[in-house]
């Protein structure tokens, strides 16, 4: 099996056509720097819901001008058929990013999510098959676990979805299965488990908990908890998401046609976050004296989740490195400059 050190080796002087939807995104602008740095030709298709120019802008700024002009952007909507056609043209292999993330923003407004989640995913799909790309590789989500209780997470027990988007994660899964059956076209599904990293948005009423709490403790302010603080995830830096979604769209033909966890495997607290992140403050210069706040749960979450990546690590070699500390270590300086 492949490495991930021998593949990105490979990628440096074999060089492929990528698509990547939502590629203003927080992990689409992620991807987009490492495949440009991997002298690789990209095209990205965004509509700007939920990504930003300045993620491009950044981009633009860490690679060279050569490779920057390997970058070809679509403005265009994952909802519009003609658009997902026109940016799959000449792909060679699509990592399909693009969707409404957030449980609470999926209950505040069902409808738009299921519209870019559903019917984006579906035009994708029917886009990638007519283009005969090689591979697609697509954001799924630890959502689709619902109220199955056990732990570790493994990827053939889910339970009941809790949420419009843990329904609109598991009906892709659902589509892909049906289009390898149906049509021969075999994709991956990657189910991310709490990605976070650089570029990850601290703005607004559906910011993730990383980002969201650094912004609070930057700006000073009370930081809230929802429950008690004992609640945990499984925390994913987002250099191991990045690996994962190389190494499925290069997978040999056995490992297609399956979805995988993309998570470290270990749980973190709330709370234990919360003391990761004061460290890190105190590392770049900055100083959180206010204790958290608790608050009510939160609607439509689960109480635990971790994963098991054996599944990935054997089919496809997956292998994460970094964890929750370093991760968060090197995320900090980011948004210690974004705040400035």
């Amino acid at each position: 099996m492949t490495t991930y050190e021998d593949l990105t080796q490979r990628l440096m002087t074999e060089k492929a056509t990528w698509l990547i939807t939502g590629v203003a995104g927080f992990i689409g602008s992620n991807l987009l720097e490492k495949l440009l740095k991997l002298n690789q030709k990209v095209i990205g298709l965004d509509n700007f819901a939920t990504g930003h120019q300045r993620n491009l802008d950044e981009v633009r700024g860490a690679v060279t001008l050569e490779q920057w002009a390997a970058f070809e952007f679509v403005e265009g909507d994952v909802r519009n058929l003609d658009d997902c056609h026109k940016a799959c043209r000449g792909a060679d292999h699509v990592l399909h990013q693009a969707a409404l993330g957030s449980v609470p923003r999926s209950i505040n407004d069902p409808i738009t999510t299921n519209a870019t989640n559903i019917d984006g995913f579906l035009n994708m799909l029917v886009a990638a098959r007519d283009a005969g790309v090689k591979s697609f590789t697509y954001a799924a989500s630890s959502s689709t676990y619902g109220d199955h209780p056990a732990l570790p997470k493994v990827e053939d027990k889910i339970g009941k979805p809790l949420s419009p988007y843990a329904v609109t994660k598991y009906v892709n899964e659902l589509y892909a299965e049906v289009f390898a059956k149906t049509y021969g076209f075999k994709t991956i599904g990657l189910r991310y488990f709490n990605v976070f990293g650089r570029r990850q948005d601290p703005n607004g009423a559906y910011a993730a908990v990383i980002p969201k709490w650094t912004a609070a403790m930057l700006a000073d302010e009370d930081l809230k908890v929802n429950g008690d603080g004992e609640t945990s995830r499984d925390f994913c830096f987002i250099e191991n998401v990045i690996q994962a979604n190389l190494l499925a769209a290069t997978a040999n033909e056995a490992a297609r046609n399956q979805v995988y966890n993309v998570a470290l495997g270990d749980r973190t607290t709330l709370n234990q976050l919360f003391s990761y992140l004061i460290e890190a403050l105190a590392e770049n210069g900055v100083s959180y004296k206010r204790p958290p706040v608790y608050v009510d749960f939160r609607e439509g979450d689960v109480r635990h989740s971790q994963a098991d990546i054996s599944k990935a690590n054997n089919l496809l070699g997956y292998d994460p490195r970094i964890d929750i500390k370093e991760g968060v270590n090197r995320a900090m300086p980011w948004y210690v400059e974004l705040f400035k």
